[in-house]
């Protein structure tokens, strides 16, 4: 229970940051299924920046925001992560597809087609693209996922005596991601960086490259399946 006071700054960063939140459930909302609410999605992003004002320490040295943007994403995350609804067979295939990707691109040295992968799995294409939309939807493929939890990945507000390996493994992640991130093919780190660098939605990703939706859906789950068959150690 709030104390009067407590209840008073809650107001205050609810009223204060309230479009921040909103901003990143509407972001997130976009590879999740519909059977996810937005309006769920956003009360578990006021409940992370209730988090956030109660445990932010500015000699930390990061901006509030910033600190907060990290908490809102991490609760709306852990929130899906508790609901979700994939069957394991969803996740199996996905994790198969990118053992896949691993396996062509280890033979040929190159960047893996998706007629490759499909034929690889003994699948066809239209099969192979669905289970990159089902692998969108259960968001295990989650770029966000890529780190087990933001704020050590940022490699703030940590007791540093006792996260040094954690750091070190952390930075060695976050480079060797941006290493295989510029070596994605061209449509796929446009995607990327359109959708994560820019925040643009899927509808106006695909309204920049002149493709639908669900194949700007498809391109990112490709891309995020890469990036893990390339960085699975």
């Amino acid at each position: 229970m709030y104390s009067s006071q407590g209840k008073h700054i809650a107001d205050q960063l609810v009223e204060k940051y309230a479009p921040l939140v909103k901003k990143i459930a509407y972001h997130m909302s976009a590879r999740l299924p519909a059977d996810i609410h937005i309006d769920d999605i956003i009360q578990s992003g006021l409940i992370g920046l209730l988090s956030a004002g109660k445990n932010y320490d500015p000699k930390q040295g990061a901006q509030f925001e910033t600190y907060a943007t990290i908490r809102i994403r991490g609760a709306i995350l852990d929130e899906v992560r508790r609901s979700d609804w994939a069957p394991k067979s969803v996740h199996k295939k996905a994790r198969d597809l990118s053992a896949s990707i691993q396996e062509i691109e280890r033979r040929t040295g190159r960047d893996a087609r998706d007629i490759e992968v499909a034929q690889e799995m003994g699948i066809s294409l239209d099969e192979y693209y669905q289970i990159l939309m089902d692998g969108n939807s259960c968001r295990m493929l989650s770029f966000d996922d890529l780190g087990s939890d933001d704020t050590h990945s940022l490699g703030i507000f940590e007791d540093r005596q006792q996260n040094v390996v954690n750091e070190v493994l952390a930075d060695e992640l976050q480079q060797r991601l941006a290493q295989a991130i510029a070596g994605l093919p061209e449509r796929e780190r446009m995607v990327m960086s359109l959708y994560y660098d820019t925040e643009m939605n899927l509808k106006e990703v695909g309204l920049l490259m002149g493709v639908s939706e669900s194949r700007v859906s498809q391109l990112l789950s490709q891309a995020q399946l890469r990036l893990r068959a390339r960085i699975n150690d």
